[in-house]
């Protein structure tokens, strides 16, 4: 990764609700976790969820794939 990359990971990670909705997609692996079973087990809103996700997919940590 490239300074900018980097930086822009650590930031996204520097919140408490993106660090933790990150942590459970690691234990989730390959096959990742649907954002409703994320937003219920940290209890967040779906659309907190959403823009944290969104924080973490423009850092380049998650992606995104619809069902």
């Amino acid at each position: 990764m490239k300074k900018p990359q980097v930086l822009a990971a650590m930031a996204a990670l520097s919140q408490e609700n993106r660090l933790d909705a990150y942590r459970l997609l690691v234990q989730a692996g390959p096959d990742g976790k649907a954002a409703g079973d994320i937003a219920a087990a940290l209890g967040l809103p779906p659309n907190t969820l959403t823009f944290h996700l969104d924080r973490l997919r423009e850092a380049g940590l998650v992606t995104v794939r619809r069902d």
